[in-house]
C-alpha cells in the first residue's frame, strides 16, 4: 500500500475536503483526487462521500483513518529519527498575525529554516481570521485570549494588553474611569469584539462602540494616535507610541486580564515534531523577553 495514498486519505479526512488537503500537501487538486481513488481502488470500498461541500467519512471511511493516521504517525516518527541530528524536513503552512508577525515571529521562523535546510516553510501573515482546518493549515500563532474552540493550543508567551487614548482625544472627551463609562467614549476596534477588564479577582465584559473598524492593530495604533478614539492593543504595538507620549494608558484601575501569544493546531493524536520544534523556539524567544513590548525597542 503506497504510503503517500494513505498520507493524502488522512489529510483529506482531517482537512474536510480535497482543496485544503491540497493546500496542506503542496500539491494540486487533481493528484489528491487520484491518489484517493487508487487507494480505493485497492481497498474495495468507497471510504469518502464525496459533494460540492467537501468531503466526509463513510463508515468504512472513519475505521480505515485511525489505522492509517497511526501507520502515517509511525512513518514520520521513523524518518524523522534516521534523519542527522534531528533535522526536519517536509512542509509547514503557519497562519501568524500581520500587525506584528514580520517584525516579531519572521526572525522565529527564519532561524527554524536555518537550522532544518530541509524543511520547506510557508507563512501566512494577515489579521483576519483564519479557519486552519478548512484552509490547509498546520499551525497557527495567535495573541490576545484563546477562546475556546477545536483547536488544541499551547501558551508559548505572555502578552500585555492596555486601553490607550492620546493627550488629544483626552483633552476633548475626557478619560474613562471604569469599563461602563465606555460607551460614552468612540472605540477603536477590528469588528464587534468585546472587550475585557479586571475587577478586583472578577473579569467584567464590555462591548463597545465605535465609528472607526480596521482588521490590522497597526492601523488603530495609527487611529488612537490621531485622537479617533480609545484602543484596546498588546503592547508590542503601542509600546513606542507610550514612551513618545503620542498615547498615554487609561483606565488603569480595571487593566485587561493577563494576555498571551499561542502555537494551537488541528486537534489530532499526536502534534508533528515540526509543530514542537517551532512551540519551542517560540518559548524559548519569549523567554528572551519577559514582557513582550522590550523587543520592539531592542
Amino acid at each position: 500500500m503506497d504510503m503517500e495514498e494513505l498520507q493524502t486519505f488522512v489529510e483529506v479526512a482531517d482537512a474536510g475536503g480535497i482543496s485544503p488537503a491540497a493546500l496542506r500537501l503542496g500539491v494540486s487538486k487533481s493528484i489528491v483526487s487520484r491518489r484517493l481513488a487508487r487507494l480505493e481502488a485497492e481497498l474495495g470500498v468507497q471510504l469518502l462521500a464525496r459533494s460540492t461541500r467537501g468531503a466526509a467519512l463513510t463508515e468504512a471511511g472513519t475505521t480505515f483513518r485511525e489505522h492509517a493516521a497511526r501507520v502515517c504517525a509511525e512513518m514520520d516518527m521513523a524518518r524523522e529519527a534516521i534523519l542527522p541530528m534531528g533535522a526536519l524536513r517536509g512542509r509547514l503552512r503557519i497562519a501568524a498575525p500581520l500587525s506584528f508577525g514580520p517584525t516579531h515571529f519572521a526572525p522565529v521562523l527564519a532561524e527554524m529554516a536555518r537550522r532544518h535546510p530541509q524543511l520547506h516553510i510557508q507563512t501566512c501573515y494577515t489579521d483576519r481570521f483564519v479557519d486552519l482546518i478548512a484552509e490547509g493549515y498546520d499551525c497557527g500563532i495567535r495573541v490576545g485570549y484563546l477562546p475556546d474552540s477545536n483547536l488544541i493550543g499551547r501558551r508559548v508567551g505572555p502578552i500585555e494588553v492596555k486601553l490607550v487614548a492620546s493627550p488629544g482625544y483626552i483633552t476633548s472627551n475626557g478619560s474613562p474611569e471604569r469599563p461602563d463609562q465606555l460607551a460614552t467614549h468612540q472605540a477603536l476596534m477590528q469588528s464587534t469584539e468585546a472587550w475585557q477588564f479586571m475587577d478586583g479577582d472578577k473579569v467584567t465584559s464590555v462591548r463597545p462602540r465605535g465609528r472607526f473598524k480596521a482588521d490590522n492593530g497597526v492601523a488603530l495604533v495609527a487611529a488612537a494616535v490621531a485622537g479617533l478614539g480609545v484602543a484596546y492593543l498588546p503592547d508590542c504595538l503601542t509600546h513606542e507610541s507610550i514612551i513618545s507620549g503620542a498615547l498615554v494608558p487609561i483606565m488603569t484601575d480595571y487593566p485587561p486580564p493577563p494576555a498571551g501569544a499561542y502555537l494551537v493546531r488541528p486537534a489530532g493524536q499526536h502534534p508533528a515534531r515540526k509543530i514542537r520544534v517551532l512551540t519551542e523556539l517560540l518559548i524559548e524567544y519569549f523567554g528572551k523577553f519577559p514582557h513582550f513590548a522590550e523587543a520592539v525597542s531592542t
